[in-house]
């Protein structure tokens, strides 16, 4: 379970990392009170499950309150990543002397926890060079110790003698606590701010293991699918959001992966994950090819490996969609399997040749997507 940042920081706070001053608001009026309660210049962050806001434009800077009330009323319209910006993060702009990034997550070669440390923070910490990064994995029965953080904070370059240093030894071993205690599967700050002596975690990404949340009965619970995701979990069927433009439906998690894959081999780029599992029957893939259509792709691939789905009852739903509803973009199907010859024909009749081997389907589907 993915957290927004302002409850990662009310985590961090409970823990006692330093956070700026700062309060989520829900409307423009409240981001004016804030504002003039923290009584100088702020930042207005949206809150959205994704990254990248500062490149979107989700982050505002405001010098005084009557500018922080029209920045809000402008984030408050935008979508970012696919997501509407319902609610905001009002906070105290930080002097930055320097940006560093600290995060914990899960090393699954290992299946230790490991450390990420960089003094090179900020935006594009995704460049950073492997030699300015710093990674130690942690072993959990001995637990993060003050040698092992003095260990870190020295490889990135910071002096253990300055208060700064001292601070940042505290922060690797609290973030540590709240790792381990939480459930987490990912702590992360970036930036991980120096302002003068202090240090400050001027972002905040925790992501929750959801197996373990039974035990985390004090933290938020964060729903994290779009109004389209919802739509397909009550269906029963997995679907997720992708920022491409060719439409994906296949049956099965493999097949789908592969699907994608295959896709982006061809220079192509998919619009949804859509695994319609077996059995899903043709009211089931009726109502999948309507998800996939709310996406607005520019092609839709269908790769059906028929077993226990029948390839006959997904060539009907694509017919009775195509004929009730329309399917104003080209469609390219693969169907093999269980009834596959009833299917074809099916389709035939409607005036689609189906694709023997998903490659060939995958390359059309691409072609067509960027006429």
């Amino acid at each position: 379970m993915k957290m927004f940042e302002y409850m990662g920081k009310e985590v961090f706070a409970k823990f006692g990392l330093p956070v700026p001053k700062g309060r989520m608001v829900a409307n423009s009026d409240e981001a004016f009170q804030i504002a003039t309660e923290i009584g100088g210049p702020v930042v207005i962050k949206s809150q959205v499950l994704s990254g990248k806001r500062g490149k979107a434009g989700g982050i505002k800077f405001a010098d005084h309150p009557e500018e922080a009330r029209v920045a809000a009323q402008e984030l408050f319209g935008m979508t970012i990543q696919g997501l509407a910006v319902d609610i905001l993060l009002v906070e105290e702009k930080l002097h930055i002397d320097q940006e560093l990034y600290l995060s914990i997550t899960i090393d699954s070669a290992s299946k230790m926890p490991v450390l990420i440390a960089s003094a090179h923070g900020g935006m594009d910490i995704e460049e950073v060079a492997d030699e300015y990064i710093v990674k130690k994995q942690i072993d959990v029965e001995l637990g993060m110790h003050g040698f092992i953080a003095c260990d870190v904070v020295r490889r990135m370059g910071i002096p253990l003698n300055t208060p700064q240093g001292k601070e940042l030894v505290k922060i690797i071993k609290t973030l540590y606590k709240i790792f381990t205690q939480k459930d987490v599967d990912l702590v992360e700050i970036n930036p991980l701010v120096i302002s003068g002596d202090k240090v400050i975690a001027a972002d905040a990404k925790v992501t929750i293991d959801d197996e373990a949340l039974y035990r985390q009965v004090d933290l938020p619970r964060v729903e994290e699918r779009t109004a389209s995701e919802k739509a397909a979990h009550d269906l029963g069927l997995s679907f997720v959001e992708l920022d491409g433009d060719i439409g994906v439906m296949a049956n099965g998690a493999g097949i789908t992966m592969g699907t994608l894959d295959t896709l982006a081999y061809y220079g192509g780029k998919p619009a949804n994950f859509l695994d319609a599992g077996g059995g899903t029957g043709e009211e089931g893939t009726a109502k999948a090819l309507e998800l996939i259509l709310s996406r607005n792709p520019k092609s839709i691939i269908i790769n059906i490996f028929g077993g226990i789905t029948r390839c006959d009852d997904v060539a009907r739903a694509f017919v009775s969609v195509k004929k009730n509803k329309g399917i104003p973009v080209p469609v390219v199907i693969r169907l093999v399997g269980t009834n596959q010859e009833a299917g074809r024909a099916i389709l035939k009749e409607a005036g689609i040749e189906a694709y023997d081997g998903m490659q060939d389907a995958a390359k059309k589907a691409v072609e067509l997507a960027q006429k």
